[in-house]
């Protein structure tokens, strides 16, 4: 995983939840190669409406907070499935769930 991306990718929130991507456990990976990088995220819900705007969000943090990142990728897969468990810690806390 990159950090860089990881840490531009927890400016983006899933507007119905309020928590970052990142800390939900939505980002499958990062990479970057010159000036361009790639991220494999889900999402909660193949059904999530959200969803291409969220991938949006994705793409233009990744553009414009990492540094000489100019094109990002954003792929979004649904296998595995997101669960629950891939939350950290703090999401659960924050979502009214155990620690």
């Amino acid at each position: 995983m990159d950090l860089e991306v990881l840490r531009a990718l927890r400016a983006v929130l899933d507007p119905e939840l309020g928590v970052d991507v990142v800390s939900l456990g939505l980002v499958y990976e990062t990479s970057r190669e010159g000036d361009r990088a790639r991220v494999v995220m889900t999402m909660t819900s193949p059904a999530c409406p959200l969803g291409e705007a969220i991938v949006e969000d994705a793409r233009t943090a990744v553009e414009s907070m990492v540094p000489g990142v100019r094109h990002a990728d954003v792929e979004l897969v649904f296998e595995p499935p997101w669960t629950p468990e891939r939350m950290s810690p703090e999401a659960r806390r924050q979502l009214g769930g155990e620690p």
